[in-house]
């Protein structure tokens, strides 16, 4: 009888543990994770996403002052690669870093390609992604997908970058 109570007390103890970790909460992505998938040096840039009306823009931009020409053409590529794949409905690299449980993630994959429109380009210091749909489903995947974006990447302001974008209220 003893051994039946301690084999129970060892199961429960185990289902315990598997709920923690299927409840904890995600790690913020580090520098190193990210190093992995960009062939810039990602110390050197700031990334951020801003949520608009109809969905948002991620930046990507180089942090020193003497803007690195390799860096910046590194920045473009890698943005320009991830809009044309967006674009066509692929976010596996997306995935990939974030995990498929990521918030947004499932119904974007279930947008049509032209459901939202995805524009690339190229900035003096980096470049830039631009999120649009009149779908408020994708509106609302888009802002869900950035806000997690935003928290796993950290999501610092860019001095006076901000001011040309329309606010999520407009």
């Amino acid at each position: 009888m003893k051994h039946y109570l301690l084999i129970i007390l060892g199961i429960l103890q185990c289902l315990i543990v598997v709920q923690a970790i299927e409840h904890a909460p995600a790690k913020p992505i580090n520098q190193e994770q990210l190093q992995t998938i960009v062939p810039y040096a990602v110390q050197g840039t700031v990334q951020t996403f801003t949520k608009t009306v109809h969905g948002g823009v991620q930046h990507v931009v180089i942090k020193s002052a003497d803007n690195d020409a390799s860096q910046i053409k590194l920045i473009q590529g890698h943005l320009q690669k991830r809009a044309e794949q967006y674009q066509a409905g692929n976010y596996a690299a997306t995935e990939r870093l974030h995990g498929a449980e990521m918030p947004g993630l499932a119904q974007l994959k279930k947008a049509k390609v032209d459901d939202i429109k995805v524009q690339y380009q190229a900035l003096d210091n980096g470049g830039q992604i631009h999120f649009s749909t009149e779908y408020p489903q994708f509106v609302q995947a888009l802002h869900e997908w950035f806000d997690a974006q935003a928290e796993d990447h950290g999501n610092p302001d860019i001095p006076d970058h901000n001011s040309h974008h329309s606010p999520a209220a407009e």
